[in-house]
């Protein structure tokens, strides 16, 4: 039961870097790194290091997630020229 687990996080893990990766809108990509972090996180908590994990979904999926979004929001899309 815990293979299968591992296999399905493990896909979900590959499929959402190779989507952040190719994505064009800056905040789908924050999102996808976002989503990569709290992935990471499970798959941390699975393998028994639960205080890595709690760092992960604290700082990875948090806090940074949080920060990159109000980033982008900052930021303007389109040039003044």
């Amino acid at each position: 039961m815990i293979f299968e687990f591992d296999i399905i996080i493990l896909i979900l893990l590959v499929i959402v870097s190779i989507l952040a990766i190719n994505v064009k809108d800056l905040i789908g990509a924050t999102m996808l790194t976002g989503i990569y972090s709290f992935l990471i996180c499970l798959l941390w908590a699975q393998m028994g290091a639960v205080d890595v994990a709690f760092t992960e979904a604290a700082v990875g999926a948090g806090i940074s997630t949080i920060l990159f979004v109000a980033t982008v929001y900052r930021t303007q899309r389109r040039s003044s020229d």
